[in-house]
């Protein structure tokens, strides 16, 4: 047992221990001045510098634009002499009879895509993670990619060459089989099947690259421990593997459901014709089409306004649901 004196000397050790402590933790708190950060992160900042000028000429400056959704605009006159009408385009948008349908199909092709196609690239990742290095990995990796580098024509171009009802491989597998040739291209209803697949098709390998990068950080000694205490390939994958790539998950995802309007137009636009309509027709094409094709600009902005609103607020709205459920969020 202390006596009281050894008890008073021992809480003044940890005293000045505490206070040492304290003031080393303060000293390397203290942020050096911006132009001394400036200068040690200079290269770094000169590599981060393409981005800023794309992001303010692209983004930022186009972004005066917006007011002629509020507006008459008249090409002649300029933005900032057109007739201002208030909220006459919104008026005129949700009155619109292919509106609310094409809204309708911009939300159902956009949950669908994230239903099929944000996890395919999440078990792709799981599954290359388990191969052993070597050439067969490389190559598979290497196909997987390869999709991602044709364009959305020639991509929608080879997707209408797989479905052509004379010369498609679909169609010659479904005679085969015994069925009849499915002209899928008229059909409104296989219109979002055809779509959403190939577009899993095109982007999965592509998407599966953050994931592998994220699977490299994860610490190998988790995986001894969970051997030695005699798990299997798939209770490591499920124990270790995706829990440590949680995070990751999380806010791709919350990114995702933020961008869930912004369906892929130019692949519609190329694929979609008057017979698909129904299931077809987005609100990008439809600005395309009403608001571009015939000169209506204010028109065509206040659609684009809204398509951007809406998605800030899921964006908003699910980053505060995972900052809730997992505490994790992007702000």
């Amino acid at each position: 047992m202390y006596n009281q004196n050894q008890v008073n000397e021992i809480g003044e050790v940890n005293m000045h221990n505490g206070l040492q402590l304290k003031g080393r933790q303060a000293f390397t708190d203290v942020k050096p001045p911006l132009s001394r950060r400036i200068k040690d992160n200079k290269y770094l900042l000169l590599m981060f510098l393409p981005v800023i000028v794309y992001y303010i000429i692209f983004s930022y400056i186009p972004m005066y634009g917006v007011v002629t959704a509020f507006q008459k605009y008249n090409p002649g006159l300029g933005i900032f002499r057109s007739e201002f009408a208030g909220l006459l385009q919104f008026e005129r948008l949700f009155r619109a009879d292919a509106f609310f349908r094409d809204f309708r199909n911009t939300l159902l092709i956009g949950l669908y895509s994230i239903l099929w196609g944000f996890p395919i690239p999440i078990i792709f990742a799981l599954f290359i993670n388990e191969m052993k290095d070597g050439l067969y990995k490389r190559f598979v990796q290497s196909v997987s990619y390869l999709p991602r580098f044709i364009s959305m024509v020639v991509a929608a171009g080879m997707v209408m060459a797989f479905v052509d009802p004379y010369s498609g491989i679909i169609n010659r597998i479904l005679i085969i089989l015994g069925g009849q040739s499915v002209n899928f291209m008229t059909e409104a209803n296989w219109f979002r099947t055809i779509y959403i697949a190939s577009d899993v098709w095109q982007f999965f390998g592509w998407n599966s690259i953050i994931y592998i990068a994220a699977l490299s950080s994860i610490n190998p000694e988790l995986y001894e421990s969970s051997e030695i205490d005699g798990a299997t390939r798939f209770q490591k994958m499920l124990h270790v593997t995706l829990p440590g790539i949680q995070t990751t998950i999380i806010i791709l995802l919350i990114l995702t459901m933020g961008s869930v309007l912004n369906v892929g137009f130019e692949k519609i636009l190329v694929m979609y014709n008057e017979a698909t309509y129904e299931t077809a027709d987005v609100l990008q094409t439809y600005i395309y089409r009403i608001g571009i094709m015939r000169a209506n600009y204010s028109f065509a902005s206040a659609a684009g306004l809204f398509n951007s609103v809406v998605n800030l607020i899921l964006l908003v709205f699910f980053n505060f649901l995972s900052r809730k459920a997992t505490h994790t969020s992007l702000f």
